[in-house]
């Protein structure tokens, strides 16, 4: 018999977690899974599938709102908060299937429920139990960054997950963090009216998108949710008093304190390294876990994926991953991972999604480039629509080929797609004009950007 008990084990059931032990037990392998919270990890109970369902509620009551002008009787239109978040809590239950217990165990995985720690390369403890495996994938994700601010532990604030736990929206709510998760809660609340403030230390929000974006949206949530947006600034403490919660913040070199009802904490995330990773003889620094470009990691038995390689990724990029190593540890194959076409996506509105480099991306390693950007007041469906609110914005080389691209539409998680194939593939600004587009549609203006190139 081997002295094996699993030909794999699995550290955390997110999506890179759950699609690398479902692959290798689809092929055969007997495989289990560890996981110190819910399964599913914080993709299905954090943050991830609990905001898309509120974002769509406040979606909607938002276009209902705005549908006064055009004469729908909407400008009285109310909400139910406690209905909103057993939307949200019911949506959890309702995803589960795609990457929860029951998932797993249908694949022949066995779910361990607490937290591993490594003791060597090929043993785990799980609280009083030794579990040991012939390969291990580590996908243990990534922990909230507090940014160094102080008093923070003396202070309830919201987090991305308990955001959605709380009973009705504050009256004021000062955010930290103007990334991705940042800016969506920020306008989240703001539909629902309550008064934001929302605050990084970059010089404008949303920091690693084209200067564009960043722009367009400091300008949009300012006129149309009443955000106001305070770049280049520090919060350096968080304190309670018996009615409110002050922060101290830097900005312009100056000290200064805003009092509000709730402060949320959406800064960046550090990798889940505490794990025992020495005993195992896996390498890791402050940016995650150092793995080859199979995966791989210094501990030849043992593979990395998820946002425990960088801290903030994306569940479209760790299932990619997840399925990479597993495929990788299987048939002992070197195939790196392929994140051509990659695309990223912010849900506010109007949605955000870009792929491939952005312009300072070329600039930084001496491209010259070429690149057009449509707004949406130059293609008719901004007519039909009424909504000049997004652009169209893609880059190519001095030859024509695609290298990267950003939309700002209401419909840009879908549009993407075409960039996404295009860029995959090789395929030039020219090719991307020459295919058909709908003209009474936002792509439209993906065709007249490609034009212009």
């Amino acid at each position: 018999m081997s002295k094996f008990e699993y030909d794999l084990a699995v550290l955390g059931s997110g999506p890179a977690g759950a699609t690398a032990a479902s692959v290798a037990a689809k092929a055969g392998r007997k495989v289990a899974i560890m996981e110190v919270g819910a399964q599913g990890g914080d993709f299905l109970n954090g943050y991830d599938v609990p905001s898309q369902a509120a974002f769509t509620i406040a979606k909607s009551f938002y276009e209902a709102k705005k549908g006064a002008k055009w004469g729908l009787s909407s400008g009285s239109l109310r909400y139910n908060f406690p209905t909103l978040i057993n939307f949200t809590r019911s949506a959890v239950r309702k995803a589960s299937p795609f990457f929860g217990a029951k998932f797993l165990e249908s694949a022949g995985v066995e779910v361990i429920k607490g937290r591993a720690h490594f003791l060597s390369p090929h043993e785990v403890s799980v609280g009083s139990r030794v579990v040991k495996a012939k390969n291990f994938v580590i996908a243990t994700g990534a922990e909230l960054k507090n940014g160094e601010i102080k008093n923070l532990e003396n202070v309830r604030v919201l987090t991305p997950k308990s955001a959605f736990e709380i009973i009705r929206p504050p009256k004021s709510l000062f955010v930290i963090g103007a990334g991705a998760t940042g800016v969506e809660l920020a306008q989240y609340f703001a539909t629902l009216g309550t008064q934001v403030l929302l605050s990084d230390i970059a010089a404008r929000p949303l920091p690693k998108e084209d200067e564009e974006v960043g722009q367009f949206v400091d300008e949009l949530f300012n006129k149309r949710f009443g955000i106001k947006v305070l770049t280049r600034t520090r919060v350096v403490a968080v304190e309670k008093d018996a009615i409110s919660k002050k922060v101290i913040l830097i900005r312009g070199g100056q000290e200064k304190t805003v009092r509000v009802d709730e402060v949320l904490l959406a800064t960046s995330k550090a990798p889940a390294t505490d794990i025992g990773l020495e005993n195992a003889g896996v390498k890791y620094d402050n940016h995650g876990i150092l793995v080859d470009q199979a995966l791989r990691t210094t501990a030849k038995n043992i593979f990395a994926a998820g946002d425990v390689l960088g801290g903030n990724s994306s569940a479209t990029r760790a299932v990619l991953e997840g399925k990479t190593a597993a495929q990788n540890l299987v048939y002992r194959s070197k195939v790196a991972v392929d994140l051509a076409g990659m695309p990223t996506i912010t849900n506010i509105l109007p949605k955000i999604a870009s792929v491939g480099l952005k312009e300072d991306d070329c600039l930084k390693a001496d491209k010259k480039i070429k690149k057009a950007l449509v707004a949406f007041s130059d293609v008719v469906q901004s007519v039909t629509a009424d909504d000049v609110n997004g652009f169209v914005k893609i880059i190519a080389d001095r030859s024509g080929k695609l290298l990267g691209g950003t939309i700002m539409a209401p419909d840009a998680d879908l549009m993407v797609a075409e960039l996404s194939l295009a860029i995959k593939n090789g395929m030039s600004a020219e090719e991307l004009a020459a295919a058909p587009h709908a003209v009474e549609s936002w792509s439209e203006a993906v065709r007249v950007a490609g034009l212009r190139l």
